[in-house]
């Protein structure tokens, strides 16, 4: 009897440790198997993507807050005024008489009439001049608040360009030849002095034909109007053959060439990083004279050679002037 109650509290045992348990840990590990992977839970996987909503919206204000500018690439080499870039840092002042709209023609302080030139209204104009063809560029900072050659403050925004031998104050229409925007525009600089370009351009007639971006454009240059409407071939002209920051070697060159040339000078004018000092050879009664004296120099000395107009003051104390 005693036997039988032993072997039947043993199957009882037996059978507690071996019927599976619904919530039991041990039915869980008991046979050694793998435990389950266990997920992040419904409040940790909230807290992530609570986090990560905020992280996209910071980036979000942070990008709202710097914003950049584009910026056109300057281009200039030391003894030119060509351009070529625009510069971020200066704001162009309002209204259309200053030609910070680019788009809109305007009476100058001169009373010269400036600006684009309307699609369609540009070709009845009948040059009172030479009508030259070649390669225009512009030009802005450094040479933007600074005296131009004519003695006024060159302002980049207004409707004004640089040429070599054109009289100051006399208008031209400069026509893009890539699409045909034209321009009317009032010299009062002296430029360019690089190879095959004829006209220097202000950054509002730049714009006014589309030429910011290159730099440079092929254009046609006519004459619109010239100051007490006289010739514009009437003056005298010389030839540039050097320009200096130094004048030391302005003089020098000066020293060298008074022993073949007359009338050698020196003007004093504003570069792009300061004074420049240009030497000038001769003064001839008009353009084709001046580029005789000129081939002649390259050919003798090696020089390279502008011809360039004298100015009132200039031309008024050179020999042979009558003035």
């Amino acid at each position: 009897m005693e036997q039988e109650i032993k072997e039947r509290k043993r199957r009882r045992d037996s059978s507690r440790v071996n019927r599976p348990r619904g919530n039991s840990f041990v039915a869980d590990y008991a046979d050694g198997g793998e435990r389950p992977p266990v997920g992040l839970g419904f409040r940790s996987a909230a807290g992530v993507w609570i986090f990560v909503a905020m992280m996209v919206a910071f980036a979000a204000v942070s990008c709202g807050q710097h914003r950049t500018t584009a910026r056109v690439p300057v281009a200039s080499t030391p003894n030119t005024p060509q351009g070529g870039e625009e510069s971020a840092g200066v704001v162009p002042p309002g209204g259309a008489s200053s030609g910070a709209s680019g788009n809109t023609a305007t009476i100058d302080g001169t009373g010269a009439h400036v600006g684009p030139v309307p699609a369609g209204e540009g070709a009845g104009v009948r040059s009172r001049g030479p009508v030259e063809q070649g390669i225009a560029s512009w030009y802005g900072v450094p040479y933007h608040g600074r005296r131009a050659s004519n003695g006024e403050v060159y302002d980049m925004y207004k409707f004004t360009a640089a040429h070599r031998t054109l009289p100051f104050n006399t208008v031209v229409r400069v026509t893009n030849l890539a699409n045909e925007k034209q321009v009317d525009l009032r010299i009062i600089d002296r430029g360019p002095f690089v190879d095959d370009r004829i006209i220097d351009l202000s950054l509002a007639g730049a714009r006014a034909i589309d030429m910011v971006g290159p730099g440079t454009a092929r254009v046609k240059v006519e004459i619109v109007s010239a100051p007490g409407n006289e010739s514009v071939t009437k003056g005298r002209f010389a030839v540039q053959v050097g320009a200096f920051a130094d004048r030391a070697n302005a003089e020098r060159l000066r020293e060298r060439l008074a022993g073949d040339y007359e009338h050698i000078s020196i003007q004093d004018t504003t570069g792009p990083t300061g004074r420049l000092f240009r030497v000038r050879v001769g003064s001839e009664p008009n353009e084709n004279a001046a580029q005789k004296l000129g081939n002649k120099l390259s050919a003798e000395t090696g020089l390279h050679t502008f011809v360039i107009r004298l100015d009132d003051a200039q031309a008024s104390s050179a020999p042979g002037s009558g003035l």
